[in-house]
C-alpha cells in the first residue's frame, strides 16, 4: 500500500488503512484507528460556490455519493440521506460531472460568494525591557521590515510594554500618542472600552473616515484610531518605532526589569474582541525575559528568586506557576472564541515563561520562535518566512477557521490533538472514550499554515454481531472552514475511503495496512498530551506497555522464547522510532528547561508526519572523501548509531531544532593545518563544503530555522550528536572506543540492541 501517494492526494496519514470491522476486532488491534490531516498541505481545485450539504448529516456532496442522474438524486454515503439536486445541477450526467463528483478531486475547495470580511489584522505587542540598545535595534529593524512585507489593506495595531503598558493611537497624526495602562494591575474589556471610548458596537468591517462638513476634520470611529489599514498609518508606525527605546526604569543588580508581559497580552486580546470579534488576526508578542510585574507572574523582580525547574514543577514548588499557567489559558480562551492568533518571539539567554504562556499557543496555533537574541538569524529569518506569499502573491497564512469531522455510523470520533480548542459540538458520533480534545465534532483553529497538522482519534463502534455488508466502506470527511488573507471565506472538503477488513482471511488485512510512521508521530502526540497532565513517569509507562501490546498483536513468536520473536516487515521499524521517542527531547525532560520543553513539544503538535519523524529519530547524513565522488549526491545515510562516528568522515545531524555538522579528529587536524587551501587538496576543501551546502538547504526550507551547529569531535559543543546516538559503544569498552575508530559515549542509557532484548523478552512473557 502506498502511503505517500494517499498524503499526496489528500494529505492524510491514517495509523490503520483497512479497518477492522467491529468494537472487538477493533480493540483487539492494540493501537486505536487514527490519521494525520494537513488541511493546508498541498493546492487542490477551487469551487466558485457554495457546497451541496447532505439534510440529514450535513456533509459535504463527494464522489463516493451514489447518484442517479435520471431523477437528480444523489444518496449520501455517510447516513444514506437521500437528497435532491439543486437546480443549476440540472445538466449534470455521467460524462458531465462537477469537479466534486470526480474520483481524483476526494479534497476540493469551495470559495463561498460572500462579502469579504475584514482584512488581516496584525497587533504588535513589543517588549521594552531589552537590556541592550543594540538588542532594541535589531528587533525594530525586523518588525520595520515586517511591514514591507504586508498587504497595504491590512489593519496594523501597536502595544509596548515595560513596566507599564502603552497603547499607541496611530490615527493622532500630529504627534505620538498613547494611552498608558499600569502594568501591576489587570484591565478588564469593559474598563477598556470605557477608557479608549470604544463603547460603539464592534463589527467585522473598516469604517473609512469621513469629514462632517467643508473644511472640518475628518471623523474615525473610536475602533479605527487604533487599528488602520497600513496604506494610512505606516508612516505613524514607521516614526514611533524608530523613536522607541528601551524601558527608563533604573535596575539594581540584584534585581530584575519590571515586565507585565501578562497585562500587555491581556490589553491586546481586549482590544480585539471589542473591536473585531470572530475576525482574522494576529498578535504578535515579542519578549526577551520573563513576566516579573503584574497578572501572570513567572517569578519575581528579586534575582534571589530563581527561575523554576522542571524539578520545581514536578514538586509543586513553583509558586507562581500554576497561576500563571491558568490565567495565560483564560486570555487563550478568549482569543480562540474570536478567532484571534497569538504569536510568540522569544529571544533570551534565559527562560521567559514559554511555559506558563503555553495555551496561547495551543488554543490559537500562534506561531512561535526561541532564539538566544532578536539579532540572531534563527530570529530574523524565521521572522521572515511567517511573510512569504504563494505563487499569487498572497500571504500564505489563514485565520480564524473551524475543522469539522464527520463519518459513517460504524465509527465515532475519540478527539483530536494538536493546535485546537473545542467547539463543544457533541452528538451521536462522539465516542465515550476521549483521547486528546474530545466529546465534540468541531474544533475553533484560529491560526492555519501549510505545515498545520491535527491527529484525530477514531473508534469502531459496530458490534461483532452485525456484519458490514461486502463492498460497503468507511467514510471520513474533513470540512475546514477558513479566511485568507483577502478576507474570503474558504470551505476545504476531504473525503476518504477506508475499505472494511475481511477478518475470515485472519489479521493479514489490518498488518498489511498499518503505517508505522503515522503510527510513531500519533504515539508521539499521545503520549507528550498525556505527559502534560500527567506524571512523567506515568506516560513513560504507558509508552511502554502500549509498545508490548502492539508487538503481541504484530509479533511471531513462541510463549518464553525470546529468540524466536519475528515481526513483518511493515511494522520492524516501530520499535526504533519508540526507542528513538522515549530519548528524544520531546519526552525526556532531563538536561533541558521548562521552556525548551514546551518549545519543542509544541512544534512536535503542529509539523506533519515527514517533520515530525526527524523530530523523533534525528537524520544523519555521512560525508567522507568517497562519498564527493559523486557531486550530485556528495552523502550517505548513516546510522544513528556510535558506530557512525569515524575520525575520517564529516557527520550531519539533522534534529529539526538543530542542525549540527560534526567533524572528525582526523579532518579537523587537517583543516586546522590548512591543507585544504592548497591547490593539490582540493577534494579535501569540497568535502569540507559539502555539508555546509547541503545544510543551507535544510536552513532555508525551515520554520522556524534550526540553529546551526558547527563542532569538532571529542569538542564540547559534539555533545549535541553524542546525546542522540544510539549509544551501542560506550565507555565500558573504552574511552575512545573499540578498534575501528568509533567513539564511546559516556552514558547509563541502555543501546538499541538491549532495548530490543528486553521487548522481546516481555512481549513473549505476555
Amino acid at each position: 500500500m502506498d502511503f505517500y501517494a494517499i498524503e499526496d492526494r489528500d494529505a492524510i496519514r491514517s495509523s490503520w488503512n483497512i479497518f477492522p470491522p467491529s468494537r472487538l476486532e477493533a480493540a483487539r488491534l492494540g493501537f486505536p484507528i487514527s490519521c494525520l490531516y494537513s488541511p493546508l498541505k498541498r493546492k487542490t481545485f477551487q469551487c466558485p460556490y457554495e457546497p451541496i450539504l447532505c439534510k440529514a448529516c450535513r456533509s459535504v456532496l463527494n464522489p463516493y455519493c451514489s447518484i442517479d442522474f435520471r431523477s437528480k438524486i444523489w444518496v449520501c454515503p455517510l447516513c444514506l440521506q437521500r437528497n435532491q439536486f439543486p437546480p443549476h445541477y440540472s445538466e449534470i450526467n455521467e460524462v458531465k460531472l462537477p469537479a466534486e463528483l470526480i474520483p481524483d478531486y476526494s479534497t476540493v475547495e469551495y470559495v463561498l460568494p460572500r462579502a469579504p470580511t475584514a482584512h488581516p489584522i496584525f497587533l504588535y505587542v513589543i517588549d521594552t525591557c531589552l537590556l541592550e540598545e543594540a538588542e532594541m535595534s535589531a528587533l525594530k529593524d525586523s518588525i520595520l521590515m515586517s511591514l514591507s512585507l504586508l498587504p497595504e489593506n491590512s489593519l496594523v495595531g501597536l502595544i509596548t510594554y515595560g513596566a507599564n503598558v502603552q497603547v499607541h493611537e496611530l490615527a493622532f497624526e500630529s504627534c505620538p500618542k498613547s494611552f498608558v495602562f499600569r502594568g501591576n494591575k489587570e484591565t478588564t474589556a469593559q474598563q477598556l472600552q470605557t477608557l479608549l471610548g470604544l463603547q460603539n458596537r464592534p463589527g467585522a468591517q473598516y469604517t473609512a473616515p469621513a469629514p462632517i462638513g467643508p473644511g472640518q476634520p475628518q471623523v474615525r470611529p473610536a475602533r479605527n484610531r487604533f487599528l488602520l489599514p497600513l496604506s494610512e498609518c505606516e508612516f505613524t508606525i514607521e516614526t514611533i518605532l524608530e523613536e522607541l527605546q528601551c524601558d527608563p526604569q533604573k535596575v539594581k543588580t540584584d534585581q530584575r526589569p519590571l515586565r507585565c508581559t501578562g497585562a500587555a497580552v491581556s490589553l491586546a486580546v481586549s482590544l480585539l474582541e471589542s473591536t473585531y470579534p470572530n475576525t482574522g488576526a494576529r498578535i504578535m508578542l515579542f519578549t526577551g525575559g520573563p513576566t516579573t510585574e503584574g497578572p501572570g507572574l513567572v517569578v519575581s523582580a528579586s534575582r534571589t528568586e530563581q527561575m523554576r525547574a522542571h524539578f520545581d514543577i514536578q514538586k509543586d514548588e513553583a509558586k507562581h506557576y500554576t497561576s500563571a499557567c491558568k490565567y495565560f489559558e483564560g486570555l487563550g480562551t478568549r482569543a480562540a472564541q474570536n478567532g484571534h492568533a497569538i504569536d510568540i518571539f522569544a529571544c533570551s539567554l534565559n527562560q521567559v515563561g514559554l511555559a506558563e504562556m503555553r495555551e496561547l499557543l495551543k488554543k490559537t496555533g500562534g506561531q512561535v520562535v526561541m532564539a538566544d537574541s532578536f539579532a540572531t538569524p534563527v530570529f530574523k529569518e524565521s521572522f521572515k518566512m511567517i511573510f512569504t506569499r504563494d505563487e499569487k502573491g498572497d500571504l500564505s497564512m489563514c485565520f480564524n477557521g473551524t475543522l469539522d469531522v464527520i463519518m459513517s455510523k460504524e465509527l465515532k470520533v475519540c478527539g483530536a490533538i494538536g493546535h485546537l480548542s473545542s467547539l463543544s459540538k457533541k452528538g451521536p458520533a462522539v465516542s465515550e472514550t476521549e483521547i486528546g480534545i474530545g466529546e465534540t465534532t468541531s474544533w475553533k483553529a484560529p491560526s492555519l499554515d501549510s505545515n498545520s497538522s491535527y491527529a484525530f482519534y477514531f473508534d469502531v463502534v459496530n458490534q461483532h454481531s452485525n456484519p458490514i455488508p461486502a463492498g460497503q466502506r468507511a467514510i471520513i470527511q474533513f470540512l475546514t472552514q477558513f479566511q485568507n488573507c483577502k478576507g474570503q471565506r474558504i470551505v476545504r472538503v476531504t473525503t476518504v475511503a477506508h475499505a472494511w477488513a475481511d477478518m475470515s482471511q485472519g489479521n493479514t488485512q489490518p498488518n498489511l495496512s498499518f503505517d508505522q510512521e503515522a503510527a510513531a508521530v500519533l504515539m508521539a502526540r499521545w503520549v507528550v498530551f498525556r505527559a502534560e497532565s500527567e506524571e512523567y513517569s506515568n506516560s513513560l509507562n504507558w509508552l511502554d506497555k502500549t509498545l508490548i501490546r502492539l508487538m503481541q498483536r504484530f509479533a511471531e513468536y513462541q510463549k518464553d522464547n525470546p529468540a524466536s520473536f519475528r515481526l513483518p516487515p511493515n511494522i520492524s521499524l516501530f520499535p526504533q522510532f519508540m526507542y528513538y521517542l522515549r530519548r528524544s527531547h520531546v519526552v525526556q525532560i532531563f538536561n533541558n528547561s521548562p521552556d525548551e520543553t514546551t518549545y519543542k513539544r509544541y512544534l512536535l503538535m503542529k509539523e506533519n508526519t515527514a517533520n515530525s519523524m526527524i523530530m523523533i529519530q534525528p537524520a544523519l547524513e555521512a560525508f567522507n572523501l568517497t562519498t564527493i565522488a559523486d557531486a550530485a549526491n556528495p552523502s550517505r545515510p548513516a546510522l544513528l548509531s556510535a558506530t557512525s562516528i569515524q575520525h575520517d568522515a564529516i557527520l550531519l545531524l539533522d534534529t529539526f531544532f538543530e542542525v549540527v555538522v560534526h567533524h572528525g579528529k582526523q579532518i579537523a587536524d587537517w583543516r586546522n593545518q590548512g591543507y585544504h587551501n592548497q591547490p593539490e587538496f582540493e577534494h579535501l576543501k569540497r568535502l569540507l563544503e559539502a555539508p555546509k551546502e547541503y545544510s543551507q538547504g535544510i536552513l532555508k526550507g525551515r520554520f522556524p530555522q534550526p540553529r546551526y551547529i558547527e563542532c569538532d569531535q571529542h569538542s564540547s559543543q559534539a555533545r549535541f550528536l553524542l546525546a542522540l546516538v544510539d549509544p551501542d559503544v560506550t565507555h565500558q569498552q573504552g574511552l575512545y572506543g573499540p578498534p575501528g575508530g568509533a567513539q564511546a559515549v559516556i552514558t547509563e542509557d541502555v543501546s538499541l540492541s538491549v532495548f530490543m532484548d528486553f521487548l522481546k523478552k516481555l512481549t513473549v512473557q505476555g
